[in-house]
């Protein structure tokens, strides 16, 4: 037995957890999924191969951490859950002692109360001093993950909108990429007009066969929000191994995020830049005046923002216009 409890990995404990508990007890769809899909967007990736007899609370933290300010329902969830496939474990004898991810008398002495964390409506960003070493970091960084977080940067947009993306969206012609009203969050169509750096980025991204990605995971899939995440989290971590205080938000003092670069953009053009609002509005894709202005603007200004997005590449990487 000590030998079945020393190979049994938290995935494969969950996966049994999941078949024989989950899947027979839960009767909505969407809330068995949802087990599934938390624990495998953010436990997997830094405990699922860990043998779960030797889970400790470092290791519940080191999951729970990146999370728990920013994404506290969230987090409080994953927390329920991990308790919930750890004292499924013990009782099945794959580990012993006590439950790791238990909130009483244990992890509310190191998290702050759910009720309690402050609600924050911004994501931490990338200070705009700071951006070009930011985004040369970014930009010596091998992998699609590393240039699906480049193309973010440099398009403002959302981490769903860039990890969807797809060829037949992107007019090279033009160097407009168009985002269906589907994949967008207000559910309107979206047009980006792509820099230069962007289109160069794009040519220079391989071509999967019979995959119509423009950032395809290994197995020719969406890959997740959490693949372009480790890349700014890996950023971050070398710069503090190095000494150095890496890419905090400079009101929270929060590690940055990629949805924090929307809010990079947006203070880069309020800031540094005579462009109006409402253009920069319009390049977020947020919604611009009352519900009159908006029946009656005919325009997007796509090509008025052009000059805007060229702008902010150059200003994300002040050598790029300098070399072409």
């Amino acid at each position: 037995m000590a030998e079945v409890r020393k190979r049994t990995s938290f995935e494969e404990a969950f996966n049994r957890f999941y078949e024989e508990k989950v899947q027979g007890e839960l009767r909505n769809a969407k809330h068995i999924k949802q087990w599934q899909s938390t624990l495998s967007t953010y436990a997997f990736p830094t405990i699922g191969d860990k043998s779960v007899a030797d889970i400790t609370v470092e290791d519940i933290l080191s999951v729970l951490r990146p999370i728990w300010l920013a994404k506290n329902e969230t987090a409080s969830r994953v927390r329920q859950r991990l308790e919930a496939v750890l004292d499924w474990s013990t009782v099945m004898k794959l580990r012993e002692g006590d439950n790791p991810a238990r909130w009483k008398g244990n992890l509310q002495q190191l998290l702050p109360s759910p009720g309690k964390v402050q609600k924050e409506k911004k994501s931490p960003a990338v200070a705009l001093d700071q951006i070009a070493v930011w985004f040369a970091l970014v930009r010596s960084r091998d992998g699609i993950s590393a240039r699906a977080l480049e193309f973010l940067a440099l398009t403002a947009t959302r981490s769903g909108e860039v990890r969807g993306a797809r060829w037949d969206e992107i007019d090279f012609a033009s160097a407009i990429w168009t985002i269906p009203a589907d994949r967008m969050k207000a559910s309107r169509e979206h047009r980006v007009p792509l820099s230069k750096s962007a289109v160069a980025l794009l040519e220079n991204l391989p071509r999967m066969v019979d995959c119509e990605l423009l950032f395809p995971s290994s197995k020719n899939g969406i890959i997740s929000d959490m693949s372009i995440s480790a890349v700014m989290r890996r950023i971050q971590e070398s710069e503090e191994k190095a000494g150095r205080t890496g890419f905090l938000d400079q009101r929270s003092r929060r590690r940055a995020v990629p949805h924090g670069l929307r809010s990079s953009f947006r203070d880069w053009a309020a800031e540094r830049t005579n462009y109006p609002r409402e253009m920069a509005e319009l390049a977020l894709a947020h919604s611009v005046g009352n519900a009159v202005e908006q029946a009656y603007r005919r325009s997007d200004m796509v090509e008025r923002r052009r000059n805007m997005m060229e702008d902010w590449a150059e200003y994300l990487a002040p050598l790029i216009r300098a070399k072409s």
